[in-house]
């Protein structure tokens, strides 16, 4: 008997998937935004269990996002297979928010999916969501929408193919626009593929909020024209309110055999009372058949997915990646794989994991909101109820030096339990809060909690859903309440200025600021994170 897939199969922020599936094993590549290094790569024999396995763009010349700003970066990777060897595109988007976006994209390659992955070619800047197609017979072509930065009505011209040579490092010819996409409009994410003499063009639609939706199109020449499916979206759940997956769109699929094939996109659970996805966007799947009249469509009969559907019948041996218990020791000298930091490649100026063994210590740079260079370290939050604790040592000698625990989205969405110096009272506990506030950034600041100049401490941070609440102690389990409960909603895609403004995840960390620039810094001895 086949088992069963619940979804999201890649819980917490893990959106745009790009699906390949190679001699039995299959992998996804998700947009990782600004959090370094670039791209999440997951591996799986049965589509049902999978672990992280590479995070490929980990050097400078592959990615450096020092000045990005929030949800900029890597946006939704394409990975493929063909010539016996793994291509990577990306976009680095180094401005958003306004009509005027400035993208780059590229193509690194390797021969192990693990890597190395090569430096990368530059490919064009006309927009984002890049993919690259192999055709049957030896082309390769490069797509992306085409972003219009005069048009205030619909700045998501299209979908632009080119032909790519690989010899000369190049796109060739002119580029031709194939598909301008739906009455939904926010045309983006093209993946082509080639079935029989077929071409077929799976977009995204709508945006990535509550219309989001996938397009499947086909047509027998590559450039069109398109024709759409009988059902428009193959993916959605704009029309769906009730469901408990949300967001549904942007994807795409792997062929199982000539007749069934699994769908992925990204998701999102509006589980809190404010209907705010505090787990951002996610990875989803659903099993999909080919149809007599060569199209492809859900099993389950609907566009809309099943939180459940058969997996593959293929043991794996991954431990599911949900409600785990996760305790990390810093007595390596590479950070644990769940961890990353943000935007630059010189991570050896943010932190050490020899400088002081069995620590992670932490160089105080930038303020908690920099776009430069600020000493945080984080995982994932994948789990709506979930409790993290960390052993600090830290001694400010002022109040331009604080350091701590982290409940972090962007710089204008966090919740941080710092130590800290009071001129008056010596070393003190902060909390330090920013609800969304894009514009003026305003920060809210408990009232110190004076504690002793020496010894180490320990903080802790209790999640259920939307509340939040700090602890901290100097014994084992003697815990001491800071303040009431805060709002971990804001920590969400709908935080702040809403939909569309922001798009990453919640991640819980730890972090250190010294705006002396003097380096201070703060060793942390370990780390837990208890989901349920």
């Amino acid at each position: 008997m086949k088992s069963v897939i619940s979804n999201p199969i890649l819980p917490g922020f893990n959106p745009d998937p790009s699906i390949v599936g190679v001699n039995g094993n299959f992998y996804i590549a998700n947009s990782t935004f600004e959090w370094y290094p670039g791209v999440q790569i997951h591996h799986s024999k049965n589509l049902k269990d999978w672990s992280l396995i590479s995070r490929p763009l980990s050097r400078a010349a592959q990615l450096d996002m020092r000045g990005n700003p929030d949800s900029c970066g890597v946006w939704a990777p394409c990975l493929s297979y063909a010539d016996g060897q793994f291509w990577l595109v990306y976009s680095d988007v180094k401005r958003f928010g306004s009509n005027l976006m400035d993208v780059k994209n590229y193509i690194v390659t390797s021969k192990d999916i693990c890597g190395p992955w090569s430096d990368p070619v530059f490919v064009n800047s006309s927009g984002f969501d890049p993919s690259l197609f192999h055709d049957t017979d030896g082309k390769k072509y490069f797509l992306n929408m085409q972003w219009d930065h005069w048009n205030s009505e619909n700045r998501f011209k299209g979908i632009l193919l080119q032909e790519y040579s690989v010899q000369q490092n190049k796109l060739l010819g002119e580029a031709k626009l194939i598909f301008t996409g739906t009455d939904l409009g926010f045309t983006e994410a093209p993946h082509l593929y080639k079935r029989g003499e077929w071409y077929f063009l799976i977009t995204a639609a709508g945006g990535t909020s509550t219309n989001h939706a996938m397009t499947m199109a086909r047509s027998k020449s590559i450039d069109g024209e398109y024709e759409l499916h009988p059902d428009t979206y193959l993916v959605t759940t704009k029309d769906a309110r009730e469901s408990y997956l949300q967001k549904c769109g942007h994807g795409d699929y792997v062929e199982i055999s000539d007749s069934e094939a699994y769908v992925v996109f990204l998701c999102g659970r509006p589980v809190t009372s404010n209907k705010r996805c505090v787990l951002g966007r996610e990875t989803a799947i659903q099993r999909a058949l080919w149809s007599d009249d060569g199209w492809l469509y859900l099993e389950n009969g609907s566009n809309v997915p099943s939180t459940t559907v058969t997996a593959l019948d293929v043991k794996n041996e991954v431990v599911a990646q949900e409600n785990a218990r996760y305790e990390y020791q810093f007595d390596a000298p590479e950070l644990p794989n769940d961890f990353q930091w943000l935007r630059t490649p010189e991570s050896a100026r943010l932190f050490s994991l020899t400088e002081r063994p069995g620590y992670l210590r932490l160089y105080g740079r930038e303020t908690i909101g920099s776009w430069f260079e600020q000493s945080l370290v984080a995982r994932r939050q994948v789990n709506f109820n979930y409790t993290a604790i960390t052993s600090l040592e830290f001694f400010p000698v002022t109040f331009q030096q604080y350091a701590g625990l982290v409940c972090y989205y962007n710089r204008t969405k966090f919740h941080y339990l710092t130590v800290t110096h009071n001129e008056k009272l010596g070393r003190v506990l902060r909390v330090m809060s920013c609800l969304g506030d894009y514009f003026g950034e305003e920060i809210i600041y408990s009232a110190d909690i004076e504690i002793p100049d020496t010894g180490g401490l320990r903080f802790r941070a209790e999640v259920q859903n939307d509340s939040l609440k700090f602890s901290y102690s100097f014994a084992q389990d003697d815990w001491e309440n800071i303040g009431g409960a805060l709002d971990m909603s804001v920590l969400s895609d709908e935080g702040g200025r809403g939909e569309h403004a922001s798009f990453t995840g919640a991640f819980i960390g730890m972090a250190c600021s010294d705006l002396t620039g003097g380096g201070r810094p703060a060793d942390f001895s370990d780390f837990a994170y208890y989901g349920e």
